[in-house]
């Protein structure tokens, strides 16, 4: 059944690898504790001083982008449906494109710190604090959107997985990376979350590298593994029917996946946080775009695995075998198949899953920490000064830290329904992408319209989303690959089969699904993102049409312009020139606040300017 024939257990020696990459993330948060003379102030903390450099934050949005569920969930998904899922490789470059060139301009000149402050300076505060609940409360069927709930989920589920497999502490893995994750990240703040994501991502390339050379050798060479994908009908990039139906084809995933990801890159305050806080225009973008390379490089990586998994487990699938329970399992069950001769390599990959659970929960308490001092704290308590600001990010991280250990305790509790309440609140990605699309591209928005658009995209994203998780789609719409037993000689197994509640849906016999199941609630999930951003932004446009929307006066410095493209190309603003500027005050409709210092928002100058743009 193995190519070894026996199964390995976890060694000392396994556990002495993934304590030094806790350990070592550990270190970088206290060193930028008290670097440069630790976090002075609330931007310190939360935006790194605005003073991070294109390299590092690219390192950084990989890694956070590239979580666990990469590491465990991406080799499986090729496993069992095929490469086709490599067609995300034109998603990215598609989602890079507009998240550098509509929204990093318009957040970037602005001088933000929440996204969501955005909304209240374009639109009205309802929707700033419309927009600032929904991420708290959010959690996203994909990992870079999370939040306090996801966050649980992201550090319990890897750690369930591999504990069936490998037989690694569950509980341990658990309160281990959930407090040394809070720790770095209430101690060091931006900075350290940036520099530990860069090693980490280190770690992920390592861990896919150790797995891949070694199933290369096993198998004698990379010929046999696509030979033998090839003839099992794993390289099935192009599939291009047009059906929306279809889970995946080359149209969901290019069009449907760009929605959904732009949602993440584009708005997320998890992602933008980090690239709005490099110090200049040009390397945040060019962040974005070193981040893409990594990203594919990633991608790869995961395709191999997964192409290698089928190679040699194409005539005794541990699955279908009862070897595992579920398919997120197969990833450790192959490194202890073929790594469990090398000490210390087991130990690497499961400090690469968990290097993924730390860049993205970590990211996440960073971002949470933002929102809530910057929309929720300093609008209501002028008079605190940076200091206690900076103390009160501080606690805030430590008490989202806190949180996220709680939901994953509760997470090993709460089975299938965990399932339906993720999926659930992932529909809020898409009307929140529509709301942000409507102030930046629509000058003739108002405040009416993108609140009515608001909550028409949300309510037709938590129709099909929760009709999809009554009624999931049939197996002709997700078309499974064939997976064979025929080789297998498994005398017993050596798992534990407890159910993962990440890997249960609800099942419901075909007899009693409604007329709606099989069109509307078999909608591609990729698409429903698209529907929540498409709803919001045309019910947006039409209702802002009929309440006068062309008769006001937008301030073109909350639009995207061609001035912004432009400008996009020049790397002449300094952090100098940032730091010494003079604060933007807004007029009285809008918000006075302190955050807006930054140089091209300073318009008592008006030489090399158009409207308080730069050109």
């Amino acid at each position: 059944a193995s190519p070894s024939g026996t199964m390995g257990r976890f060694t000392v020696w396994d556990y002495v690898v993934f304590a030094a990459m806790l350990l070592v993330s550990a270190v970088i948060g206290i060193y930028y504790a008290f670097a440069g003379g630790g976090q002075k102030t609330s931007k310190d903390f939360l935006m790194g001083g605005r003073s991070m450099s294109a390299l590092p934050v690219a390192l950084s949005l990989t890694a956070s982008f590239m979580s666990a569920v990469t590491v465990l969930g991406t080799p499986a998904e090729i496993y069992r449906y095929g490469a086709i899922f490599c067609i995300f490789a034109i998603t990215y470059g598609l989602v890079v494109l507009c998240s550098a060139e509509i929204f990093l301009p318009v957040f970037y000149k602005l001088g933000i710190t929440s996204t969501y402050e955005y909304l209240e300076l374009r639109f009205n505060k309802y929707l700033r604090l419309c927009g600032t609940a929904l991420f708290i409360i959010q959690t996203a069927s994909k990992p870079q959107s999370c939040s306090t709930l996801y966050t649980g989920i992201v550090i319990y589920a890897p750690a369930l997985a591999l504990n069936q497999v490998t037989g690694f502490d569950l509980w341990g893995a658990v309160v281990a990376t959930g407090v040394v994750c809070t720790f770095y990240c209430t101690l060091g703040g931006l900075k350290a979350v940036v520099w530990t994501d860069v090693f980490q991502v280190g770690i992920m390339v390592a861990g896919f590298s150790s797995v891949i050379i070694r199933a290369v050798v096993v198998q004698e060479g990379i010929g046999r593994i696509v030979n033998d994908s090839y003839y099992g009908g794993r390289l099935n990039f192009w599939d291009f029917n047009p059906n929306p139906l279809q889970r995946h084809t080359f149209w969901t995933i290019v069009i449907g996946g760009t929605f959904t990801w732009t949602g993440i890159y584009g708005v997320n305050q998890s992602q933008v946080q980090r690239y709005i806080a490099c110090k200049s225009r040009f390397h945040a973008k060019l962040s974005l775009y070193i981040n893409l390379v990594g990203l594919w490089a990633i991608l790869a990586c995961a395709a191999l695995c997964g192409l290698a998994l089928y190679s040699i487990y194409k005539d005794c699938d541990p699955w279908t075998a009862k070897q595992v329970s579920a398919l997120d399992q197969l990833m450790p069950y192959l490194v202890l198949d073929i790594l469990h001769d090398f000490p210390g390599l087991p130990g690497l990959f499961v400090a690469s899953a968990y290097s993924g659970t730390l860049s993205t929960v970590s990211s996440s308490i960073n971002a949470l920490a933002a929102v809530t001092v910057e929309d929720l704290v300093k609008p209501y308590f002028r008079s605190l000064s940076e200091k206690k600001l900076s103390w009160i990010s501080m606690g805030m991280s430590l008490f989202y830290g806190g949180v996220c250990i709680a939901m994953a305790a509760l997470a090993s509790l709460m089975g299938a329904l965990l399932q339906a309440a993720l999926s659930i609140f992932g529909m809020v990605g898409g009307p929140l992408l529509g709301l942000f699309a409507l102030g930046i591209l629509c000058s003739f928005a108002n405040g009416i319209g993108a609140f009515v658009g608001l909550v028409s995209g949300f309510v037709i994203s938590l129709w099909v989303g929760i009709g999809s998780q009554i009624y999931p789609p049939l197996p002709e719409r997700t078309k499974p690959l064939y997976l064979s037993t025929a080789g297998c000689n498994i005398s017993s197994g050596n798992l534990t089969s407890t159910e993962n509640p990440l890997t249960t849906v609800f099942n419901t016999p075909t007899a009693e699904r409604p007329a709606l199941a099989d069109n509307w609630y078999s909608l591609s999930y990729l698409y429903f993102s698209t529907l929540g951003t498409l709803t919001t932004v045309v019910v947006g446009i039409i209702i802002s049409l009929l309440t006068g929307g062309l008769k006001q006066n937008t301030d073109r410095k909350f639009l995207l312009t061609k001035e912004d493209f432009l400008s996009n190309f020049s790397r002449s603003k300094s952090k100098t020139e940032v730091l010494n500027s003079k604060r933007f005050t807004m007029a009285a409709e809008g918000t006075d606040n302190p955050a807006f210092s930054h140089i091209e928002m300073d318009v008592a100058s008006n030489q090399n300017k158009v409207n308080g743009l730069h050109i």
